[in-house]
């Protein structure tokens, strides 16, 4: 199944690796391995991002490679997970970008299969059922004979232990520990991985003090089963060069008692609504799909033009009918 991107790749010299406008730790160790793995095969990279990399994600080396600066020199364009058009809007809107992708090859590497690709541009496809796209790159580099060296494995094991929460969510199974085992057998130590992460996931005293005023602000709504938390584009700029307001909270309103489902909701000057949707059970995409959005079962995002207080009702709506379909057999688990 790789052949196709194989000869892509062997055809191009000059590549150019897009990551979605939201990055996270797969996106940025995944590019970041194929950096490392085409670097090897004699290839010029470039790393694109709409944004500034965020800085709880400066633990995986090479971080400040990515720039904004969309290489339009490229031979072919690399997309790593993602394949919507909505999560590279921004890229979209360059002079030049939309002509780029419309007239050059354009693979897309990616392990979002719950969610239907809505790329408006012609592209070929690269994606399996896994835990991170990392693991994708690591299987068609294994395939296709490529070498891995240290820091491509680094790269790549960081990106799984970030999707999968240090190999714990509910999709990790043994294809995704043996691909770990050989990663670390190629270098990658986890240990090593997790203690830089930390360091980076320090909080201030001041985050620590704005974790609190969130917590306080958590409504507990549907019965309960669903934790929502707005944040407002004030706290966005305050906060968000220190830690990601979303991530503070997300996943402990989740661990709440009857609690099956954590939203964080972002809202921004142009009128843009973005949601984290993290879930113990497997309904995010579902919801995020209402919205036209995606991602894993359990943990999935949407971003909409549309005032909060028209989307809440939307999304009580769409979350109540999720769950219903989950209890009825009409939503496959």
């Amino acid at each position: 199944m790789f052949e196709s991107a194989k000869k892509l790749i062997e055809s191009a010299n000059n590549i150019l690796i897009i990551q979605a406008e939201n990055p996270d730790g797969d996106s940025l160790g995944s590019a970041l391995a194929l950096e490392e793995i085409l670097g090897d095969l004699g290839k010029k990279i470039s790393l694109y991002c709409d944004v500034e990399m965020p800085k709880y994600l400066h633990y995986l080396s090479g971080w400040d490679r990515v720039t904004q600066d969309f290489d339009m020199s490229a031979d072919l364009a690399i997309i790593v997970d993602t394949s919507s058009d909505t999560l590279i809007s921004k890229a979209l809107q360059i002079p030049g970008a939309r002509h780029f992708l419309d007239n050059h090859p354009v693979l897309v590497i990616d392990h979002h299969i719950e969610t239907a690709a809505t790329l408006s541009f012609e592209h070929e496809m690269v994606i399996e059922e896994a835990v991170s796209s990392s693991q994708v790159i690591y299987n068609m580099a294994s395939s296709l004979g490529w070498t891995i060296n240290q820091q491509a494995a680094e790269n790549m094991l960081a990106a799984m232990l970030s999707d999968s929460l240090g190999l714990s969510t509910q999709n990790v199974g043994e294809a995704a520990y043996t691909v770990a085992a050989k990663l670390a057998a190629l270098g990658a130590s986890p240990a090593t991985i997790e203690e830089r992460r930390r360091e980076f996931m320090k909080k201030s005293a001041e985050i620590l003090k704005y974790k609190g005023i969130l917590i306080e602000r958590i409504e507990y709504l549907l019965d309960g089963k669903l934790a929502l938390i707005r944040i407002p584009w004030e706290e966005i700029q305050q906060y968000s060069d220190q830690y990601n307001p979303s991530v503070l909270v997300l996943d402990e309103m989740r661990l709440v008692e009857g609690v099956e489902i954590g939203i964080a909701i972002k809202t921004y000057p142009d009128g843009k609504l973005t949601a984290k949707i993290r879930s113990n059970l497997p309904v995010s995409a579902t919801i995020a799909g209402f919205f036209g959005g995606g991602g894993h079962a359990y943990a999935a995002g949407f971003r909409v033009y549309e005032p909060i207080d028209t989307i809440l009702p939307e999304l009580l709506t769409a979350t109540d009918k999720a769950l219903k379909g989950l209890d009825d057999g009409t939503q496959a688990s």
